[in-house]
């Protein structure tokens, strides 16, 4: 399975036997394709990455090198999730990289969303050449290209870093999941070993955060949306949302309000939840969330997270809105 176009005779991946099956089949593959050199992946912890680290991990061992860059816009507990479950449950050759004051640094009075999106590319790109360039042998760069992204974009997935390294980094390609479909990556990635919570992560942005803390990016009020995001999260696995709702996430907008905490006034910044379901994300509608839930979830945000004294619930399918506010 080493060209771009899916077989019409390739079965779904649909149960763990299919994917024992497809997962010893590039196992066998990728060690014949790497011998005894060495393979470099950038690890975010998403479906797609980790389920080809974790594929490579079985195949090369060692031989693999994943660098997770902290680029300060991943989701509360995302960052110590991948160390936890690559270098310390999987012994991964991990290289983690906290960039965090160095992204928001570059994006400080930044405004424009398509702007933010170029910086944390660009920046992106810029960590990773600088680890790729400290690791010696390398000759190999893993993907996490899935089958949609081959029919979307001749096969090149820009936000792996393959688009933008300098020409004396093209490496050979390592692309183990190319012909799957998401679905089949999760069904892989569950035979793998991967724990549920990143095997059935919700669809994130790749900016990350930066596209949901709204206009120009403050420390202050990304932690709100980092807090106020993992509170939500907690409330609907609690509740039996959690995979029946298909994205759900808070911004916070760049404007603040007048509200009364304690008896005093208070002049904090809103935030927003938005909760949607869809089957192909060209159009979405929004979850009927239970009121007395929304209720304490906005009781739990207004009195956990500083600076934030109002939640909204965004009525607003798609069309006429889009699933993210930027």
């Amino acid at each position: 399975m080493q060209n771009n176009v899916r077989p019409e005779t390739m079965e779904r991946i649909t149960t763990t036997e299919l994917a024992n099956a497809f997962i010893d089949e590039q196992v066998k593959e990728l060690r014949e394709q790497i011998g005894d050199k060495k393979v470099l992946l950038a690890l975010s912890g998403g479906v797609d990455s980790s389920v080809v680290a974790a594929l490579l991990i079985k195949a090369v061992g060692r031989q693999l090198v994943c660098v997770h860059v902290n680029h300060g816009l991943l989701r509360k507990g995302e960052p110590e999730q991948v160390v936890e479950v690559f270098r310390n449950q999987m012994n991964a050759n991990l290289v983690y990289v906290d960039a965090a004051d160095r992204f928001l640094d570059k994006l400080a009075g930044v405004a424009e969303p398509e702007k933010k999106r170029k910086i944390i590319g660009a920046e992106f790109i810029r960590v990773f050449e600088e680890e790729a360039r400290k690791q010696d042998g390398i000759e190999f760069l893993a993907q996490g290209t899935i089958y949609p992204d081959i029919l979307e974009s001749d096969g090149v997935k820009a936000h792996h870093n393959v688009g933008g390294l300098p020409e004396d980094l093209q490496f050979e390609l390592v692309e183990p999941v190319k012909l799957l479909f998401k679905d089949e990556v999760r069904v892989v990635g569950k035979a793998l070993g991967l724990p549920d919570n990143m095997v059935f992560r919700q669809p994130f942005p790749g900016p990350g955060l930066g596209v949901r803390c709204l206009g120009a990016i403050t420390r202050d009020r990304l932690e709100a949306v980092r807090e106020s995001d993992a509170i939500l999260r907690e409330e609907f696995a609690k509740n039996g949302l959690e995979g029946k709702v298909w994205q759900y996430f808070t911004a916070v907008p760049d404007f603040k309000s007048v509200g009364v905490k304690d008896g005093k006034r208070t002049f904090a910044y809103p935030v927003i939840i938005r909760a949607v379901n869809t089957t192909d994300a060209m159009t979405a509608t929004v979850e009927d969330v239970p009121f007395e839930l929304l209720q304490h979830i906005t009781r739990r945000i207004t009195t956990e997270i500083e600076n934030v004294n109002r939640v909204l619930y965004d009525l607003t399918p798609k069309p006429c809105a889009t699933i993210e506010w930027e």
